[in-house]
């Protein structure tokens, strides 16, 4: 056996470090690997189930994903870090949420320098309108008042939902502007009265759709005062000052219309506010294109430029 001499422990010097020595140990057999780093990946802790709130006989959860530099010995001096956060709401027609549908854009936005936060309401058949609003807006509020403990700058904050999602993020922003710095809208209705007047492959009208378990499992056409008071577009003027919204929506959602987020777009640019409309072609309800690196590197972008 070859000698070996016992040696002292090297400074820590970082991964890869040109004045460590490593290995060149080279057995017969074994396979040299070359490889690259991603761009600005950080690794990413998991704080899964976090209760912030108990209504209707159940809790309400948040899965919250943060940040973690590669710093193996933290200096203990070092001024406490601070990341923008990304609430998101997942679509769910209004009824229970899948929390883990978002870890995809989770591991994204977090490796990226994102507090993201995947956010779950009351379902319908639980609590109808305007639980799911009520609810995300106590999410934002549990989360900025545990912002140390979190390391969530509470400055810079983004809405961010799809489908169901999308409408209960939009209907925050525009009763509560203060919450957020920007919102983005996947593919999320806008007035639920209008929705079965374009192609839909589903009813949203009737008692037992979404939208009529929205409003209390009754007809959204024979309860207008009811659906008026869950669009968004009642609470959208020119005086009152707004965020910067995104809304990305597929030609060939068959769920939730287009015309849904052009009656939004129209709605805010009517009212001069900030607004980018992506309309992406051939995508489906939350299909073909939402799934893409381009589609999520655009929203990074235009996260970063507002936040």
């Amino acid at each position: 056996m070859q000698d070996l001499k016992l040696l002292e422990p090297y400074p820590f010097l970082g991964p890869g470090s040109e004045l460590f020595p490593g290995s060149n140990e080279k057995p017969d057999g074994v396979v040299s690997v070359t490889w690259q780093d991603r761009p600005e990946e950080m690794l990413v802790n998991v704080h899964a189930d976090v209760v912030y709130q108990s209504l209707s006989g159940e809790d309400q959860h948040l899965h919250i994903f943060t940040p973690m530099p590669f710093e193996m010995f933290p200096m203990p001096d070092a001024p406490a870090k601070k990341y923008p956060l990304i609430v998101y709401v997942p679509g769910s027609a209004w009824h229970r949420q899948s929390l883990w549908m978002g870890l995809d854009k989770a591991r994204f936005f977090a490796g990226k320098g994102y507090v993201f936060a995947i956010a779950e309401y009351r379902p319908s058949e639980v609590a109808p309108f305007p639980a799911q609003i009520e609810d995300i807006k106590t999410a934002v509020r549990y989360l900025t008042s545990h912002a140390q403990q979190y390391e969530i700058d509470t400055e810079r904050i983004a809405l961010w939902g799809d489908s169901s999602g999308g409408h209960t993020v939009v209907n925050i922003a525009v009763t509560e502007p203060d919450l957020a710095t920007c919102v983005v809208d996947w593919f999320g209705p806008t007035d639920i009265s209008l929705m079965n007047y374009y192609p839909s492959a589903m009813d949203h009208h009737g008692a037992d759709s979404p939208e009529g378990f929205l409003l209390g499992q009754v007809n959204v056409l024979e309860n207008p005062e009811l659906a008026q008071k869950t669009n968004p577009l009642n609470h959208i003027s020119a005086d009152k000052p707004l965020p910067p919204f995104l809304i990305m929506h597929g030609s060939m959602d068959n769920v939730v219309p287009f015309n849904q987020s052009v009656r939004l777009y129209e709605k805010l640019k009517e009212c001069g506010k900030e607004v980018d409309f992506y309309r992406l072609e051939g995508a489906g309800h939350g299909l073909n294109g939402f799934n893409s690196d381009a589609c999520l590197n655009l929203t990074l972008d235009w996260i970063s430029q507002k936040i």
